[in-house]
């Protein structure tokens, strides 16, 4: 069960406990008599449920970063905040936007769900905004026919510290950020999937070009050759936003984390 339906159904439950004993039961006990099971044990939790419910469906929500598509600016392990309501208020279970409060930017984090399954959370950086024309060839991005610059950095030693990966800085917008290759892997994409407006895509042996349909983002991971992202899946409608990360923190590996990336 999705968890936030899950928090939902706990809130729902224990607040019709709570008034139902506060309307009803608690003024037909005796005096001084101790409050029933179901007062102590979930009546009396309504107050907890209903703040983390709220918080987290409007406010902040924490995610743990599950795989490395993000180095070099998330590690796995990390754990991070996400803004909730940084590109709208939406209801929360039905996810329907009620409040435009803005769009996503070109470099932004973004936590959204997944296109192909909505039930599973997926974090990127947005590189296409609605109506942007993006090329990737050979490994070099450019948008709108401008090539994004990139500063060359020492090269990045992987958290298993088994390989070294090439280091840029590269400049999106108003972001500037961190990203890597793996210079053996080739610059075409291998395996892709069919998805809603792929005919605006072209892919050949040097890389990919696409023009981004209205409503829709293109992102990739920072970890260039180490990312399934909308080269292989395609586009992330605006529906499918939840927010924008801001933070880490915690990291059990790596205190020093805590307190990053912007």
């Amino acid at each position: 069960m999705d968890f936030e339906l899950f928090l939902f159904l706990l809130t729902l439950v224990t607040g019709m406990l709570w008034g139902f004993d506060r309307w009803y039961a608690r003024r037909r006990r005796p005096a001084g008599a101790p409050d029933p099971w179901w007062v102590e044990y979930g009546a009396s939790f309504f107050g907890v449920f209903a703040a983390v419910f709220l918080l987290r469906s409007f406010l902040v929500e924490p995610f743990k970063i599950p795989s490395g598509s993000m180095i070099p600016t998330l590690l796995p392990g990390d754990f991070i905040l996400v803004n909730k309501f940084a590109y709208g208020i939406r209801l929360p279970v039905v996810k329907t936007k009620v409040i435009d409060l803005g769009k996503p930017q070109r470099g932004d984090v973004v936590v959204f769900r997944y296109p192909v399954d909505p039930s599973l959370d997926y974090i990127k950086r947005v590189v296409g905004l609605p109506g942007d024309y993006v090329e990737y060839i050979d490994k070099r991005l450019r948008i709108n026919g401008v090539t994004v610059p990139l500063e060359r950095l020492p090269d990045y030693v992987m958290p298993d510290r088994r390989a070294y990966r090439i280091q840029w800085r590269e400049q999106l917008g108003k972001h500037t950020h961190a990203i890597i290759w793996d210079e053996s892997a080739p610059p075409y994409v291998s395996h892709r999937m069919d998805f809603p407006y792929r005919e605006l895509c072209t892919y050949h042996r040097r890389g990919f070009s696409c023009s981004v349909p209205e409503g829709h983002y293109l992102v990739l991971g920072d970890n260039r050759d180490g990312s399934s992202d909308s080269r292989v899946w395609g586009f992330v409608p605006d529906e499918n936003l939840v927010g924008k990360a801001f933070l880490i923190w915690f990291n059990f590996d790596d205190l020093s984390r805590i307190g990053g990336f912007e």
